[in-house]
């Protein structure tokens, strides 16, 4: 395996270019994208009612496994590659160049010409709810299958929280990194101010 590189690409693009005019027009409550919110909060609402009604609808632990996993996986590229580009203009994603070293790269939505959020605010908090809560539901069953001793469970949960985890941790680098620049110049100009006076 090669270090990972230090310096992390971050990049402000536009996803989207030709839904910019459409996204100007359109209000920012309304949900612009139904069917990627619905699957924004489908499969990962899914692997945790499976998860807690598993026992009750079958006995064969395979079969919950396999179920829920393929959820979780299906959850994992869905929200990597589609309802984070869709409903708040957000990609992330690994690269190996030609050395070897891995680059992660981190991309947000360019703003409009007139300042303009490009992002629904009903979409953007659907997004940031399903993407923060349903990790924090895993965690918690994580503790729940050490302390109750479900040892063949624990590696089902922890699938959950790695792979929900992922998703948040390149979502949060991608908006942390969106501001990074606007937080460095804010830094620099209240330094000025300071050496001045």
């Amino acid at each position: 395996s090669h270090p990972q590189d230090s310096s992390d690409d971050i990049e402000d693009v536009s996803l989207f270019d030709a839904d910019d005019d459409v996204s100007r027009r359109s209000k920012k409550s309304k949900i612009r994208h139904p069917v990627a919110s619905f699957f924004h909060l489908f499969f990962r609402v899914s692997a945790i009612v499976v998860y807690l009604l598993c026992e009750l609808l079958t006995s064969s632990f395979i079969a919950c496994m396999v179920t829920i996993i393929l959820l979780l996986s299906c959850d994992f590229w869905a929200v990597k590659n589609v309802t984070g580009r869709l409903m708040v203009g957000l990609r992330w994603w690994n690269q190996v160049d030609d050395d070897g070293r891995s680059h992660w790269v981190f991309e947000a939505r360019k703003v409009s010409a007139q300042g303009s959020k490009t992002s629904s605010e009903a979409e953007s908090r659907i997004f940031w709810l399903g993407l923060i809560t349903c990790p924090m539901i895993w965690v918690i069953f994580a503790f729940s299958a050490l302390f109750s001793f479900k040892v063949k469970w624990l590696a089902v949960v922890m699938m959950g929280v790695v792979l929900q985890g992922a998703n948040l941790y390149g979502y949060i680098r991608c908006k942390v990194g969106s501001r990074k620049n606007l937080t460095s110049m804010a830094t620099n100009y209240l330094g000025k101010q300071f050496l001045r006076q």
